[in-house]
Formats: structure tokens, sequence, C-alpha cells
């Protein structure tokens, strides 16, 4: 009997990691070309706020999102961050008092925005096994930090050299030398 479950496992693991393989090399492939439509109402966005200058990039820039489109809106900051969740409460509240903004109760897709805290790197890797397992699919965008004039920062490293971000922006033409699948997205300061 011993045997038999032996050769079975022998069998099971090799068939298991090249299944896994070949999702991986899929999801790949797949990483900067949406599933669906991107940009489609009702996909539910995650956006993960840093502490100090990175919160206010952020809000900086979902304050250009098309609200309608990206509903409803959660937000992710470190325990230890007090203040970007208060800015986002107020943020969120004037949306409501000032547009009547709804949320959206059968939204499908994840899609994920962060700008540079090292509190975005574990939600982007859980998102991506995600993807890998065929458990979820998040769209991942980067945003560099404007601060950022020569160098990506330690996560933006990280995002795009495994290449776990869908889509990257830089702020500044000369990173798009160095790091020729990011997408130049101008100051968005």
């Amino acid at each position: 009997m011993g045997l038999a479950v032996l050769a079975v496992a022998c069998w099971v693991f090799p068939v298991l990691v090249s299944l896994l393989a070949v999702r991986l090399v899929y999801v790949l492939g797949r990483s900067g070309r949406p599933r669906t439509n991107p940009y489609a109402a009702g996909a539910r966005c995650l956006i993960v706020l840093g502490s100090g200058g990175h919160t206010a990039e952020m809000m900086n820039i979902i304050t250009e999102l098309q609200k309608d489109r990206f509903t409803p809106r959660y937000y992710v900051a470190a325990l230890t961050d007090n203040m970007s969740l208060q800015k986002a409460e107020v943020y969120e509240q004037s949306l409501i008092q000032g547009s009547g903004a709804k949320t959206m109760k059968n939204a499908h897709f994840m899609k994920i925005f962060c700008n540079g805290p090292g509190t975005c790197i574990p939600l982007c890797v859980s998102a991506f096994l995600l993807k890998v397992f065929g458990l979820g699919w998040s769209y991942i965008f980067y945003i560099e930090s404007i601060a950022r004039v020569q160098k990506l920062s330690l996560s933006g490293l990280l995002l795009y050299k495994l290449r776990i971000a869908d889509q990257f922006f830089v702020q500044w033409p000369q990173l798009l030398q160095k790091y020729p699948r990011a997408q130049y997205a101008g100051s968005l300061m």
C-alpha cells in the first residue's frame, strides 16, 4: 500500500507543478492586458494608502478617476497610519454630499491602485497569486511616486521586475529609458 501511494504521489506532483507552471506563464502573458475592459462600470477598486506623501499623491490621483467607473472604492492603510484613512473618509464624504455617489453591489472585478508604500507589496503579491491559482483576477495599477525621478522605489522595482503590476506608470520620461515596460503618465500631482 505504501508503494502505491508513493507511486501516485510521484506521478501527481510533477503534473501539478506542470499545471502551475503553465498557469503562471499564462498569467504573466496576460499582464498588461485586461481580461475584460478594465474601465468597465462597477469595478471594485482597492486603493492602497501610505503614510505622508504617498497618501497625498494617491488622493490627487483618485480625484482624476471617473468616479462612476471605479465604485465601490475600498481603502487600505497600515495599522499605524491613522491619518490616511481619515483623509479617504473625508474625500468619500465629500463625494456623497457633492455628487450623490452610489455604491454598486454586483461588481465582479477588483482594480488595485498603489503608488509606492511598502504596504502595497503583500496586497499585490496576494492578488497575483490568486490569478495564478485561478481564484480571482485583479487588475493592478502601479503609479510610481513623482518623487522618484532617476530610479524606482523598492516597491516599484519589485512589482516591475516580477511583472506583478498589470499597468506600471511613471511620472518622469527619463524613467522610460531604464524601464521600457512602464508607461509615461506625466505629472499626476
